[in-house]
């Protein structure tokens, strides 16, 4: 077998390419049918891949006396080991003997053997339309074109190095399994098989539009999830056939019921014994091709402050740690403004010896107490800010050290009180315990108006504040889901994993069996 590459990065063609017409392909779909004549269907390709260098063509003759031509197509920067003779490997089954370097097997043989039989080896598919060649190549495919036949072969090949499977970043645990996604799909999609061993476990894959035509693959349990939800769920997904899909968060987005709620609606989360544990209750998983994450369809608001590692906890801890997530989301969400509202409007209800020092030391302090909290946490988001985009081994030192430096240097300045300082930090460090990322985000947005409300009307502006909230969490929905279930509507079997977590015997046991225990 002789071989000889090109590289379409050199051509210098003027000419148009010929079209290959729909008649003389007899099974082709689309716009641009492959033909018979190798020549005609590599002259469109290399007009289409024109001005690449890392396109590779590599023209080879086989058959007795060498008189049948074929030539191989990929991207050197998607297979990168090219030593592999994939038409060797998969013509084994042709011949009895090895397959030797002329591979004595003529053009006719070939045909009947893939279109009839196929290899048992390497995994390879039929193309018989240019565009799917193109499509194919792009997704780091071999291309095995012959003349004489109007038909292509696609080889998974594509061998690119991906991260390996580490330990959660933003998810780590003290106790349970440290296994992340990373950003090759196949593989993530093998560490949720691995944990459900099940056929009832679905994944479906679909392809994003524009130029990116990402991999989308999404998966569910059978029996599990709610067939109204997934019919909803897929049909919003349509949309992402027309638009280019880069990360999971584009997903979230493109299917989210409200685009303008400050409140995530969809739970991000790296960690696969959360995804399973999230299929395990009817929620869909979505992955997508070069991204380290997966989506768990829906998202409800109570859902934001579980852990998994609240269920490797014995029962009592697990209810403590999450008292203490819901205490640590009022602290985030309303500590600046009870103390301006206090300050301001309602300085009986502070106790005497409080009272007199919160007085002293905002004595001779230039600016409201509104307008010193926001200073303050304007100076605390622009260190956070700073710190998640800095290096990770300069990131916490510059956080640290700003957030005391500052902070001295504005009490020592006399723009800001001791107290407040204590505030907005105490703010800071309960936002951040909060396990999920996207409701942290949510308080952040929602602390100034409530701040506003306390500094124009007091405690009777934040509860007109916190009337407005709760009403928009009740009216909220995700895929149809409503956001605050089941606290509204109200379940009270479902409330036995919400504000406690009982013991896993009867965690374990599922609700519509419980009248049988």
């Amino acid at each position: 077998m002789t071989t000889e590459n090109s590289h379409t990065g050199t051509s210098t063609q003027e000419t148009m390419p010929t079209v290959p017409q729909s008649g003389q392909s007899g099974s082709g779909d689309g716009k641009h049918p492959l033909t018979s004549i190798l020549e005609d269907n590599l002259r469109y390709l290399e007009s289409v891949f024109d001005r690449s260098s890392d396109i590779i063509f590599m023209h080879w003759h086989y058959g007795p006396d060498m008189l049948h031509k074929a030539c191989s197509i990929y991207y050197s920067s998607l297979i990168q080991d090219d030593t592999i003779n994939y038409m060797k490997i998969s013509l084994q089954d042709l011949v009895t003997h090895e397959v030797g370097p002329g591979m004595e097997a003529g053009i006719e043989d070939v045909r009947f053997f893939f279109e009839n039989h196929g290899p048992s080896g390497k995994k390879v598919q039929l193309v018989n339309d240019l565009d799917a060649v193109v499509d194919g190549i792009s997704s780091g495919q071999l291309l095995i074109l012959f003349d004489g036949w109007n038909q292509a072969l696609s080889f998974k090949a594509q061998s690119v190095e991906t991260r390996q499977v580490n330990e959660p970043v933003n998810e780590s645990v003290v106790q349970g399994p440290r296994e992340s996604t990373v950003e090759n799909l196949q593989k993530n999609l093998g560490l949720l098989r691995l944990r459900l061993k099940t056929p009832k476990f679905k994944i479906e894959l679909m392809s994003g539009g524009g130029d990116t035509n990402t991999t989308v693959a999404f998966g569910y349990l059978e029996g599990k999830v709610d067939t109204e939800m997934l019919a909803e769920f897929k049909k919003r997904m349509e949309l992402i056939k027309t638009v280019d899909v880069l990360e999971t968060s584009y997903i979230e987005q493109l299917i989210e019921d409200s685009s303008y709620s400050p409140f995530p609606q969809h739970r991000y989360t790296e960690r696969t014994d959360m995804a399973v544990a999230g299929l395990l209750k009817g929620k869909i998983v979505v992955l997508v091709q070069g991204t380290g994450g997966m989506l768990l369809c829906p998202g409800l608001f109570t859902e934001f402050f579980q852990s998994s590692e609240d269920y490797y906890q014995r029962t009592i801890i697990s209810t403590m740690i999450r008292w203490l997530r819901i205490l640590a989301f009022i602290i985030a969400l309303s500590l600046p403004s009870i103390y301006i509202a206090l300050s301001t409007f309602h300085p009986e209800l502070i106790p005497t010896v409080l009272l007199l020092a919160v007085l002293n030391a905002r004595e001779g302090l230039p600016l409201p107490a509104f307008f010193e909290a926001l200073l303050m946490e304007f100076f605390f988001e622009l260190m956070r800010e700073a710190g998640v985009r800095l290096p990770r081994t300069v990131g916490s030192a510059v956080s640290i050290v700003g957030a005391l430096v500052i902070g001295d240097a504005a009490i020592s300045a006399g723009i800001a009180s001791p107290i407040m300082v204590i505030v907005v930090a105490l703010t800071g460090i309960a936002s951040f315990s909060i396990p999920q990322y996207g409701i942290a985000i949510a308080l952040r947005i929602l602390r100034f108006p409530l701040m506003l409300c306390a500094a124009l009307l007091g405690g009777f502006g934040m509860m007109i504040c916190f009337l407005f909230i709760l009403l928009h969490l009740c009216k909220l929905r995700s895929l149809g889901q409503p956001y605050m279930a089941p606290l509204a509507p109200f379940r009270l079997v479902e409330l036995r994993d919400v504000i406690m977590r009982i013991s896993l015997k009867k965690l374990l046991r599922k609700p519509q069996n419980l009248h049988k225990h």
